[in-house]
């Protein structure tokens, strides 16, 4: 074979091999990925599913858009069972707050799953506060953390909180504020935020301690009163509002996040993928603006940023939750 006749076989071979590898790269992505959440449709879980599932088709994970099921129940654990179980080949998720693996294990004494050895973490999705919100059972002229608290104090038949579970982040806000305050501020677990921000507004229920997005388009409709916020600072969805920490209650300060997890054994390749699909998904304008209309900031992470913040929420909260003396039997 002649150098030129040689020199033009090894180019049409590497051009061969460079032209099919994001066809071999696509060959390897899965059909089709279900994203499983714990809680009801509509609401802020259900809104990060869904955005981020609407963007994974066509990327090295999926060839087609993401599908998402809602298994709303037992604060989310049923749908953390549901992916404990699922195949460990990439194809179901699991999209859940931090709560659910860095604050159950220390009121579960039988959690029905490992948070640290059932599943691995792919990639936060979205972060948000939590919010103090009163329906219109209580006065105008509560304004304020403080006038809630008195308000409390003085109709105690009527001093109810809801939240989306019993031992999610919110529920032990609302617990902490009546417990450092020496008000007794009856806690009523609801199956996700917007059952509790619905009696809220029939007027069957005081007030709710949920996620700052689930009250946002009542608050801004004038049919509820959001008091605080729990984040360092003050939202970008209601500036408006002072924090928990700008009105005295400091210890009130959290931010809570969704993130994706993926059933132990997972293929770190397959783990990789997602986390690149997921984090490009979170980059997309259309998907920033989606979620920040549910009060949600939009934002994701490595592997190993949201493996390190689950374990720093577990050590901060394990205090926290026997302070309150919280158990799942409690």
């Amino acid at each position: 074979m002649t150098t030129t006749r040689r020199q033009f076989v090894q180019s049409a071979a590497s051009l061969a091999a460079i032209s099919a590898f994001p066809m071999a790269a696509f060959a390897q992505a899965l059909e089709a990925v279900k994203i499983i959440n714990g809680f009801p449709a509509g609401g802020t879980a259900d809104s990060t599913s869904r955005r981020v599932a609407e963007k994974l088709g066509g990327t090295a994970y999926s060839k087609n858009a993401g599908v998402v099921e809602n298994k709303p129940g037992a604060g989310g654990r049923i749908a953390c069972e549901v992916v404990k179980a699922a195949p460990a080949d990439g194809s179901t998720l699991l999209l859940t707050p931090y709560s659910c693996m860095s604050i159950y294990p220390s009121i579960y004494k039988t959690l029905s799953y490992d948070p640290f050895k059932d599943f691995v973490p792919v990639s936060m999705g979205a972060v948000m506060t939590h919010a103090l919100t009163v329906g219109p059972m209580v006065p105008a002229s509560v304004k304020t953390v403080k006038d809630y608290l008195a308000w409390a104090k003085a109709n105690p038949k009527d001093a109810s909180y809801g939240s989306p579970a019993a031992g999610s982040t919110p529920h032990f806000i609302g617990a902490l504020l009546g417990l450092n305050n020496g008000v007794d501020l009856k806690h009523v677990p609801y199956r996700g935020s917007l059952p509790a921000v619905a009696d809220m507004i029939g007027g069957t229920l005081a007030s709710t301690c949920t996620p700052t997005g689930d009250a946002l388009a009542n608050h801004r409709a004038g049919k509820v009163r959001i008091l605080a916020t729990s984040g360092a600072k003050r939202t970008q969805f209601t500036p408006e509002v002072a924090t928990f920490a700008e009105q005295g209650f400091s210890e009130l300060t959290t931010e809570e996040w969704f993130g994706f997890y993926a059933p132990a054994r997972t293929p770190a390749n397959v783990v990789a993928n997602a986390n690149a699909a997921i984090n490009a998904a979170l980059k997309d304008k259309a998907v920033i603006d989606s979620l920040a209309v549910m009060g949600l900031v939009a934002q994701g992470s490595t592997a190993a940023e949201m493996d390190k913040s689950q374990r720093d929420e577990f050590t901060r909260w394990a205090p926290l939750v026997k302070k309150i003396g919280f158990t799942a039997e409690s």
